[in-house]
């Protein structure tokens, strides 16, 4: 006697609509993008893989910073091999921006056409008594806004300024627009770090691909 299919229940059916897509797991495995940007001033080499595990090798010149991006990297779970061969005699300025402009170009090529994101993403990252929102909208249309201080000129030999203007680069070249507030806080280490922190957060959340998205989240059929 042939035995019945089960009808599907509820839960089985929610687990079938959870499951990626075969159009999905195409779009996942192509999430890669490199990018070599050299000018007279520095040369900045980037490879990036959105759907990673938070695997990172990270070089800048600048000990603070490179530890801000691998924290990026993992919080963010992407794969991050970036170096940076820069005019530190100067100050952290050329290498900081070129850096955040290369990740930014990098995020960009690695999205594509933007086929079935999420699109948006937020985080509120607290770190002891700092609290941070970080706000983002991968509408094609860059912008930014950040909102907070540091007391301090430099955090290790990163000048504190460049902070807010790494990730104006990072979301001018990843055709983002990107909310930044420190909501609370003293320790300008801390407001530093939740930033980066809450930025992997809320990229990791906006990236997501969405199963039953056929395509790009916008009616106007673009991003």
């Amino acid at each position: 006697m042939r035995a019945k299919n089960p009808r599907p229940t509820a839960k089985t059916r929610a687990t079938a609509s959870a499951r990626p897509t075969a159009r999905a797991r195409s779009v996942a495995a192509n999430r890669t993008a490199s990018v070599d940007r050299s000018t007279r001033e520095t040369r900045v080499r980037v490879k990036l893989n959105l759907d990673g595990t938070g695997e990172r090798k990270i070089r800048t010149g600048i000990g603070y910073f490179d530890h801000m991006l691998e924290q990026l990297a993992f919080h963010g779970l992407l794969d991050l091999e970036l170096s940076c061969e820069g005019d530190l005699q100067v100050d952290s300025h050329h290498t900081v921006e070129d850096v955040g402009l290369a990740l930014g170009k990098a995020i960009d090529e690695a999205l594509g056409e933007r086929t079935g994101i999420r699109r948006y993403g937020h985080a509120y990252l607290p770190m002891d008594e700092t609290l941070v929102r970080v706000v983002l909208d991968f509408s094609g249309r860059p912008e930014f806004h950040f909102q907070g201080a540091f007391t301090r000129d430099r955090i290790g030999e990163l000048e504190t300024q460049m902070v807010p203007h790494f990730f104006k680069s990072v979301a001018l070249a990843a055709r983002m627009t990107l909310h930044m507030d420190v909501l609370r806080g003293e320790n300008d280490h801390h407001k530093a770090e939740a930033l980066f922190k809450g930025l992997a957060r809320a990229l990791s959340d906006s990236i997501v691909l969405e199963p039953r998205r056929a395509g790009v989240s916008s009616t106007k059929g673009k991003l």
